[in-house]
């Protein structure tokens, strides 16, 4: 077994002794879909969001908010902890350098998205009907440049942050706009024509609607891969110059 993996289980090892990480990265996106599902007018065709329901919607969102949790709120704080507590000051000395141990969280975090989405995907077909994406590639392709995105923007705020408290504080403040764009308390199509232009600008606004638009059989649009790419880039350059192990 190569370092990187034993290092990869033991950090799931630890993520899991958290269950306040586990469970609102895991379990509560689709405790949620059930809890939405469970209204009936959500269930209804809505001739104001083009005969989708309420339901429909949601699915992509919820992608978005697992993709969030983990990148947003969950890697910045234990990265951070680390560092405030020595542990990747300790590891330079060992034969495991410190760039292993972000390596092992990246893996973690987008193994625990992966099933985390297959769940909440798996649970809207299987109670609700919902669909599965028609234009699979470009579903794939949303959700990749999303992750990059939303993960770059944790490792940002894991490079500036003092603390493990610090870094949980900015990520909380970034998380709610965020999700807000993305349609997490009033779905896109019911916004504004404004707001959903700004969202537009934003990683996971731009994320959410290149899923939804793959969900519904059409490429996303170029502008939302490139909002996405554009910010996978921008933060990943600027959290690589201003990371530091100690």
């Amino acid at each position: 077994m190569s370092r990187l993996t034993k290092l990869t289980l033991t950090e799931a090892k630890l993520f899991w002794r958290d269950p306040t990480g586990w469970f609102f990265a895991l379990a509560f996106p689709p405790l949620l879909l059930l809890i939405l599902g469970s209204v009936p007018a959500f269930r209804e065709p809505d001739a104001e969001l083009a005969g989708l329901r309420v339901i429909d919607l949601y699915v992509p969102i919820l992608v978005g908010f697992v993709l969030a949790m983990l990148a947003i709120s969950v890697l910045p704080s234990y990265l951070a902890t680390y560092r405030e507590k020595g542990i990747l000051r300790r590891l330079s000395v060992t034969p495991v350098p410190p760039s292993r141990l972000l390596q092992a969280q990246l893996a973690m975090g987008l193994a625990m998205a992966l099933g985390a989405v297959t769940l909440v995907i798996g649970l809207g077909v299987v109670v609700f009907d919902t669909a599965l994406p028609e234009q699979l590639l470009g579903f794939l392709v949303a959700f990749v440049l999303a992750a990059a995105s939303l993960y770059a923007l944790g490792l940002l705020v894991a490079a500036v942050a003092p603390s493990g408290k610090a870094a949980a504080g900015i990520g909380t403040v970034l998380w709610f706009p965020i999700m807000f764009f993305a349609g997490l308390w009033v779905p896109r199509e019911a916004m504004p024509d404004i707001v959903n232009r700004v969202g537009d600008f934003t990683p996971l606004g731009a994320g959410v609607q290149a899923m939804r638009d793959a969900w519904s059989g059409s490429w996303p649009d170029p502008l939302h891969l490139a909002v996405m790419a554009a910010f996978a880039i921008g933060a990943s350059l600027a959290a690589a110059r201003l990371f530091r192990w100690e």
